[in-house]
């Protein structure tokens, strides 16, 4: 078993190196890792890199928290600009690695920053912001310090705070508090403030809030934490929709003129739009509509008309919204975005899924589709990307649902060179056989099919 030793004894080794041998900062720490390492210890939980003081030896991110320690038992009022260079040094410090914000928490930083954040109500706006910053740098991939004082703090913030800097961090630590950490999610989303809160702000006018708003609520519905069995994303989602999806669905015209700003409206949209009536939400607020026209406007922005596809797939989830979708005029304007931007492999994926969905057991979509020419297109995407398995994944979906209850188109996929390409990547890809396959049947093209399952001795049933 190996011998391991703690970030104490490193740190006293080292600073013995430079206080008794008059040895450099890096002599020092590369002397010291030699001395361990002669002896068979192991260094993996040891952060070698912390900075020194040259004179003392002793890790400033140490000395640092030891020093705003000693002031909140003084005056804090007295010394707040002390305090700001003091939380600068730890700031750096933990922007360094996680292992540094792991050690700033164990030392008592962010402690230090939750409690001047409850307890202090003269902080000058400065010192105020770099507590925020202090806290964020602190709980980056290490949402575990987060706890119900951080929430009352983060929440305590919110409601009295009004300039953008401030308002914007406040929003980053509840993001960041929200990663990987389900019961996080839970607890912010239990508090019964929160979501009334975070409300008020939709009528910002400072398009950095709207956006950090809209991460925090994408961010409350992630369901990536392995340690929780089931989640609550989807109760996370519809509690959100219920309460903000009209409000962010109308910003969308607030603020046209804002690419950035759009995507991040339209990503969040598509995110909350979990259930069939919240689909018929967003149209009746006008989202449908701008949606189509900010795909004219904004023809040759990537990200725009990608983020468009994913609403557009989530919107068709509402049968009636589906029907609506292509009669208001969006399959010329696919077909366009898609021949466009076809060598893209990002946008092809999504938008070969949104015309999938589009097309599922809608024969009058598939038509309208179809009369664009845009069955020439799927296939040339597909071409164009034979390695993404996602891709002609969602190719196969597309053709299948857009032959299968329209038999006239499969001549045209078929002289386009669907079967060819259909075929390859059957090879390529076989663990999307399935998709491929079904592509191929509803298309009338030879495949052979794999029968699961076939009963080979007689069963004999009885009714007792």
């Amino acid at each position: 078993m190996a011998k391991v030793i703690t970030q104490e004894t490193f740190d006293e080794v080292v600073k013995e190196n430079i206080v008794e041998f008059s040895m450099s900062v890096d002599e020092a720490r590369e002397e010291t890792i030699k001395q361990f390492e002669a002896q068979g210890i192991h260094l993996g939980n040891i952060i070698k890199d912390l900075m020194l003081n040259p004179e003392t030896g002793v890790p400033i991110l140490n000395d640092s928290v030891e020093r705003l320690k000693q002031i909140q038992t003084r005056s804090f009022d007295e010394e707040q600009e002390k305090v700001c260079r003091l939380l600068e040094v730890i700031i750096d410090e933990c922007n360094v690695s996680v292992p540094h914000r792991v050690l700033a928490a164990k030392l008592g930083a962010y402690e230090f920053a939750l409690k001047a954040l409850l307890s202090e109500d003269n902080l000058k706006p400065d010192v105020r912001l770099k507590l925020l910053h202090t806290a964020n740098a602190i709980i980056n991939k290490q949402p575990d310090v987060f706890d119900l004082n951080s929430l009352a703090a983060a929440l305590k913030g919110l409601q009295r705070e009004t300039d953008e800097p401030t308002v914007c961090e406040l929003l980053k630590w509840l993001q960041k508090a929200c990663i990987l950490h389900e019961m996080n999610r839970q607890t912010i989303m239990e508090n019964n403030l929160t979501v009334a809160t975070l409300k008020t702000f939709l009528s910002r006018p400072e398009p950095a809030i709207i956006r950090n708003v809209c991460c925090l609520f994408r961010y409350l519905i992630l369901d990536d934490d392995i340690r929780v069995e089931f989640g609550k994303a989807h109760e996370h989602a519809r509690a959100l929709a219920g309460e903000t999806l009209a409000d962010i669905t109308q910003l969308l015209t607030r603020f046209k003129s804002d690419q950035d700003t759009i995507c991040d409206l339209i990503l969040t949209i598509a995110s909350l739009t979990v259930r069939n009536e919240f689909c018929q939400t967003v149209e009746e607020a006008g989202g449908l509509k701008f949606l189509l026209d900010a795909m004219v406007e904004f023809n040759d922005s990537l990200k725009v008309i990608r983020e468009a596809c994913k609403l557009l797939k989530a919107l068709a989830g509402n049968d009636t919204v589906k029907l609506q979708i292509i009669q208001c005029g969006a399959a010329p304007l696919l077909e366009s975005s898609l021949n466009r931007h076809k060598a893209n492999e990002s946008f092809a994926r999504h938008a070969l899924v949104c015309l999938s969905t589009l097309a599922l057991r809608e024969p009058t979509n598939s038509k309208a589709l179809f009369e664009t020419g845009i069955a020439e297109t799927i296939v040339q995407a597909m071409k164009i990307h034979p390695t993404s398995k996602v891709v002609q994944r969602n190719g196969a979906w597309a053709i299948r649902n857009m032959v299968s209850r329209s038999r006239d188109q499969c001549d045209s996929f078929v002289t386009y060179g669907a079967e060819d390409v259909l075929n390859q990547a059957l090879i390529d890809h076989p663990s999307i056989a399935h998709d491929i396959k079904s592509a191929l049947r509803d298309l009338g093209c030879k495949v052979q099919l794999n029968e699961e399952w076939k009963q080979t001795d007689k069963l004999q049933i009885t009714n007792d």
